[in-house]
């Protein structure tokens, strides 16, 4: 009897101490979902003169979509990386998730700033978003750690292109959009990097092209909703 009491105690240190981290990952998301998070750093476009007269209409319209994508992406970011830590067992993978997840926080209130700017809305769907990508992180975070950072860098690589493209599909005179974008991209080409030095290894081509396809797939819908 006196063996089995240290056993009880630490299961129920450890499902106390998984409650409370469930707890935090559900105020979180809901911080991240209303709109309450905050960026550390400053605005890359904070300087920049307001938008040019020469924005029409359409360009407007345009790149509000390409912005919506770029804020859907850091909610599928947060919800990801928050969802990898949490089940991750590794202090320093955990670490690195995390690292990453908190500057994805500064390119989520850019982008939001950046929609208000043109006068648009978030998707509609971020709450599913949200939670498809924190359950898709949670999965990857159970394969081990350099599978785990091996998503996160699969992840990162995914998000330059994708930022590329949109570097190349904004208008041109849309200096403070495109700020923002290209502070993005540096800072997932650093948080690919990152994650390679920690022992990612590459991810089977299967899983890359399940990735590639729910890209296209949120990319394709957040643009309009």
């Amino acid at each position: 009897m006196q063996d089995s009491l240290p056993k009880v105690a630490s299961g129920f240190v450890r499902h106390h101490g998984m409650f409370d981290a469930l707890i935090a990952e559900a105020d979180m998301a809901l911080q991240v979902l209303s709109g309450a998070v905050r960026s550390k750093r400053p605005n890359p476009a904070a300087t920049l003169a307001p938008d040019p007269q020469e924005l029409d209409t359409a360009q407007k319209r345009h790149a509000a979509g390409l912005m919506r994508v770029n804020h859907v992406g850091e909610i599928c970011a947060q919800a990801l990386y928050r969802g990898q830590s949490v089940v991750c067992k590794d202090p320093a993978c955990s670490q690195v998730l995390l690292e990453a997840a908190a500057e994805e926080v500064d390119h989520l209130a850019w982008c939001g700033q950046r929609l208000s700017e043109l006068d648009a809305r978030p998707s509609i769907l971020n709450p599913i978003w949200y939670l498809g990508s924190f359950v898709l992180g949670s999965l990857a975070g159970r394969s081990g750690v350099a599978h785990n950072l091996g998503f996160m860098a699969e992840t990162e690589r995914q998000v330059e292109a994708h930022l590329d493209s949109h570097l190349e599909r904004l208008p041109v005179q849309d200096s403070r959009s495109r700020a923002i974008v290209l502070q993005m991209k540096n800072d997932e080409i650093k948080h690919r990097e990152t994650a390679e030095n920690h022992g990612a290894l590459p991810l089977p081509a299967p899983v890359k092209g399940v990735m590639q396809a729910i890209s296209r797939l949120m990319t394709t819908t957040a643009y309009r909703v």
